[in-house]
């Protein structure tokens, strides 16, 4: 059974920065597609970065939507079976829910953004930023 679990959300002043985690359990860590969304109150959810792996076909391919390029940074730690991601000059609009997928046993060019590619999704983490 696939089983996912983000955390390290939490509350930040405008300007900072957080890590959320996704530790992942009950699949190889080979093949997948990994994506991090986000859900603000009274939006829909919104896709904001994802990164794939396959071998011979993607290595670490990744995506980020244009709102948060050039201060997040997703990573992924085969080891662990984790992925992170690195949120720097926080703002406002950047609170949410954040939600880790799994595209598990996956093989992707690129990392899909759409949801309904998702199997697999976690609980979620909250991540508050005051202005």
């Amino acid at each position: 059974e696939v089983q996912v679990a983000e955390s390290g959300g939490g509350l930040v002043q405008a300007g900072g920065s957080l890590r959320l985690s996704c530790a992942t359990s009950g699949f190889i860590f080979d093949d997948y597609a990994i994506a991090w969304f986000r859900q603000a109150p009274g939006k829909e959810r919104e896709g904001v970065s994802c990164i794939s792996s396959s071998e011979g076909v993607s290595d670490g391919s990744t995506y980020y939507a244009d709102s948060v390029k050039g201060r997040f940074t997703i990573s992924a730690d085969a080891d662990k079976n984790t992925v992170y991601l690195q949120m720097n000059s926080l703002k406002a609009e950047d609170t949410a829910v954040y939600y880790c997928a799994v595209d598990a046993w996956a093989v992707w060019q690129q990392c899909p953004r759409t949801e309904d590619e998702y199997d697999y999704w976690g609980q979620g983490t909250q991540v508050t930023v005051s202005s």
